[in-house]
């Protein structure tokens, strides 16, 4: 009788060690199989193949050694496979199996406008023009940040149905239209770099604070924006919000290990160790945003006045010191550059460092109509928070147990019921 319990026992460590190297792996896979089927809904398709067969195998004779190469090997093999019964990619078949035969890694191009990085690739055919912007990053989104269409449907604040549809729409309208595989040159590279920006930035975000799930961080996911964002800054040295988008990066990750306690709890930002922040991040940070200001020509961008915000709280050792009058200034000129609720909804937090609750209480009820904001569970818990330091705590804990009720990833819903007890009955 006591087998039973250990063969249990491997089963589920199989099983979560497919779903956590899976999770990790499956835009690397997706996109070195697209590379060989040059289509993006096969390769996905392929890479869940690969997913099947992890999960018939591994349970049964151990997790390899290396999963992650594994599952990559078993997608492509496929990939191979299939491409073999193509007999119009007969010609194409000899040169893949050749790269494929060899695990000598690629040398670096001479062309410093080339990358060889699939990862990349992956974003700039996933941002092809011929796809909607709101397309372009529900899809790279999908493939590259591996999130789910509910994930993608918090951060876009869109119906799932609606998210849904756009990724199954955009996956064939690049088959369709056989869209090449290719980090593109030029007007059109540059053509694309704003919805690059914008999929980067979101996966970051994700990975940040995550819009669902029992964890407060993802940092695989910070890792994969922040890796891209240094990649993209190298290959396009002269584009300022490249570098402006790298800076922002490297200073919210510089944070990370603050931003929760022993247990995984959220650590709000006026009760996090300074100490416990990445002074070489830091570094980092204030270096690409002063080559983002090198390479400016005209106004800052969204990026390059966001990096700017992140950098004054990173000068700052103490809650304290943060300069929050000029955080207030900076959200005011990026809600004229880019209009938005919830750019406006930040900037309210910071005019209630700088001037007080009450003038910052009027910019959050007069977003109370923003149908974009209606399920959204900062705005409560932002309002919950500037009602308590006014000393209506009876309407703060009402606000805060909105925001928790709206909340999902189950930290964030722990933190903000607290808060709401915080307020008394």
């Amino acid at each position: 009788m006591e087998p039973q319990p250990t063969a249990t026992r491997t089963e589920q460590h199989a099983t979560h060690a497919i779903e956590t190297v899976f999770r990790i792996e499956s835009p690397r896979i997706i996109a070195a199989v697209t590379r060989v089927v040059r289509d993006i809904g096969i390769a996905e398709e392929l890479a869940q193949d690969a997913l099947v067969a992890a999960l018939e195998q591994w349970p049964r004779d151990g997790v390899p050694d290396n999963p992650g190469a594994w599952l990559m090997a078993i997608a492509r093999r496929r990939a191979v496979d299939l491409v073999r019964r193509r007999e119009n990619y007969a010609r194409k078949l000899a040169e893949i199996g050749r790269s494929l035969e060899t695990t000598v890694p690629p040398e670096e191009p001479a062309d410093p406008d080339d990358i060889d990085d699939d990862l990349l690739r992956l974003v700039f055919t996933a941002c092809h023009p011929v796809l909607s912007a709101e397309a372009r990053i529900a899809l790279t989104l999908r493939l590259l940040g591996g999130l789910t269409t509910t994930e993608i449907a918090r951060a876009f604040l869109t119906p799932e149905p609606t998210v849904a549809q756009r990724i199954v729409r955009a996956k064939r309208t690049l088959a369709t239209k056989n869209i090449a595989f290719e980090v593109p040159y030029g007007p059109e590279r540059e053509a694309r770099l704003g919805s690059v920006l914008d999929v980067i930035y979101l996966i970051f975000n994700e990975g940040y604070a995550a819009t669902a799930g029992d964890d407060w961080l993802r940092p695989a996911l910070c890792e994969d924006a922040l890796r891209l964002a240094r990649v993209l800054s190298s290959l396009m040295p002269k584009e300022p919000e490249v570098h402006a988008l790298t800076s922002l990066l490297e200073f919210q990750s510089s944070r990370a290990a603050a931003r929760t306690g022993p247990n995984g709890e959220p650590v709000l930002l006026r009760d996090q160790n300074r100490r416990r922040w990445n002074r070489m991040l830091i570094a980092r940070g204030i270096q690409a945003l002063h080559r983002a200001d090198a390479t400016a020509t005209g106004a800052p961008g969204p990026y390059a006045l966001q990096a700017a915000i992140a950098a004054c709280h990173a000068h700052a050792y103490t809650y304290e010191e943060t300069d929050w009058a000029s955080i207030a200034t900076l959200y005011g000129l990026l809600a004229a550059r880019t209009p938005s609720p919830v750019v406006e909804l930040n900037r309210a937090v910071a005019v209630s460092m700088a001037d007080g609750p009450g003038p910052a209480l009027e910019i959050v009820d007069a977003l109370a109509g923003e149908p974009a904001l209606r399920e959204y569970h900062l705005l409560p818990s932002v309002r919950g928070d500037l009602l308590q330091r006014l000393g209506r705590t009876a309407e703060a804990r009402e606000e805060f147990a909105r925001a928790a009720g709206l909340a999902r990833n189950e930290r964030e819903r722990e933190l903000l019921l607290a808060r709401a007890e915080e307020c008394g009955s």
